[in-house]
């Protein structure tokens, strides 16, 4: 991962979804510390198999276009049709660890990072209300960290760089908890600090869609994972949102792997 470890804050409130059946209330489940990590490296892409974990993002960031999979219904109720998996599976899970970078130490820009960190919690507290989502303390314990940062340049479809607000990058990893290896999606969210806050908010919203599994767009404007923001910042899921991600979380996840090979 191309980030600098940086140190961890005080353990901060934590995030769950208590209305969620079956979801345990002891503050530590699921989120043990990675004892080690490795990249997965997908198989040669055959026949109707997905994108490798590396080109989910550079499809996303373009626009999904079409799909192998079937239509969403005939009203426009969810846009399933522009999900793209990963060559290993959709990359869902029960419950996720999310760790967002802390404030640093008092300065004059202190405050505008408390901004920052307010808005992208709003954020992440309207994913909690549809999936199990823990807040950790230390980077190592979640599958998506947010980073206070502004994405670099990217080159698009045209082969001009273009700007962003915020960027979701998807990376396929053999982790290791409590001495069990597993197949996770590690996710890294970069959210520009230079909007104003319901333009941060609304980054955050979309950018966190890709990392709960939304890797795609919906072709229609008041939708958060809309492909192109509008001039109003669509704050709150959409029935068709909520309906895809019903959807996606019937699928099935990643496929299971073993240690890696040394």
């Amino acid at each position: 991962m191309p980030f600098l470890p940086l140190a961890s804050p005080e353990p901060p409130p934590l995030l769950r979804n208590d209305s969620r059946a079956g979801v345990r209330q002891n503050p530590s489940f699921g989120c043990p510390i990675q004892q080690q990590s490795r990249p997965w490296i997908a198989p040669e892409p055959g026949a109707g198999a997905g994108p490798t974990p590396r080109q989910v993002d550079r499809l996303v960031d373009e626009g999904a276009k079409a799909s192998h999979l079937p239509d969403g219904d005939a009203a426009g109720g969810d846009y399933r049709q522009h999900l793209k998996p990963t060559a290993a599976g959709w990359p869902v899970r029960p419950s996720w660890c999310v760790w967002i970078e802390p404030l640093a130490s008092a300065t004059p820009a202190s405050s505008f990072e408390a901004r920052w960190q307010r808005a992208v919690e709003a954020a992440l507290a309207t994913w909690q209300g549809e999936l199990s989502i823990q807040r950790v303390a230390t980077s190592d314990q979640a599958q998506v960290r947010l980073w206070r940062r502004r994405p670099p340049l990217q080159s698009g479809p045209d082969g001009r760089l273009r700007a962003s607000h915020g960027r979701a990058l998807l990376e396929l990893r053999q982790v290791q908890r409590l001495g069990q290896w597993q197949l996770e999606p590690q996710v890294e969210v970069l959210i520009s600090p230079g909007q104003r806050p319901e333009a941060i908010q609304a980054t955050s919203l979309h950018e966190l869609g890709h990392a709960f599994g939304l890797w795609g767009h919906s072709d229609q404007s008041g939708d958060v994972m809309a492909v192109s923001p509008t001039a109003k910042p669509v704050l709150a899921l959409s029935a068709r949102d909520r309906a895809t991600l019903r959807w996606l979380l019937r699928q099935p996840g990643l496929r299971p792997v073993g240690a890696p090979d040394y």
